[in-house]
C-alpha cells in the first residue's frame, strides 16, 4: 500500500520548535524527490520545503528560510522538516508528498502521492 504517514505536529509558543517526520511505505523511496506542503483553512496549499532523492538541493520557501531544514533518510524511508523560531503564521496543517519526476519543486501538480497532514499550531 502507497502511503505517507505524517507526524510531529504539535501546540507550541511562539520561538518554539518542532520536528516533523513523514514515513513512506509502498513506493521506492529514494527515486522520489520530496517535499513538505502547509495549508491554512480557506487558503491555497503553499510549498515549504524540497528535498532531491539523494539529500540534496534543498530548497525553501521564502518564509521559512534559515528557520527550517529540510532532510531525509533513505534508508529509514523517512523525510523531516526541523522547524525552529516559529512564528504564529506558520500555523496551518503540514503535508509531505512525493514526486517521482521531481519537476518544479513547488507545483501541488508534480506530486503524486500524499500524507493526511499533521497539524502545528503555533500562539504568541
Amino acid at each position: 500500500q502507497v502511503q505517507l504517514v505524517e507526524s510531529g505536529g504539535a501546540s507550541v509558543h511562539t520561538g518554539g520548535s518542532l520536528r516533523l517526520s513523514c514515513v513512506s511505505t509502498g513506493i521506492v523511496f529514494s527515486t522520489y524527490c520530496m517535499a513538505w506542503f502547509r495549508q491554512v483553512p480557506g487558503k491555497e496549499r503553499e510549498g515549504v520545503a524540497f528535498i532531491g532523492r539523494a539529500n540534496v538541493w534543498p530548497l525553501y520557501a521564502d518564509s521559512v528560510k534559515g528557520r527550517f531544514t529540510v532532510s531525509r533518510d533513505n534508508v529509514e524511508n523517512t523525510v523531516y522538516l526541523e522547524m525552529r523560531s516559529l512564528k504564529p503564521e506558520d500555523t496551518a496543517a503540514y503535508y509531505c508528498a512525493a514526486s517521482p519526476s521531481c519537476g518544479h519543486w513547488s507545483l501541488q501538480n508534480e506530486y503524486e502521492v500524499w500524507g493526511q497532514g499533521t497539524q502545528v499550531t503555533v500562539s504568541s
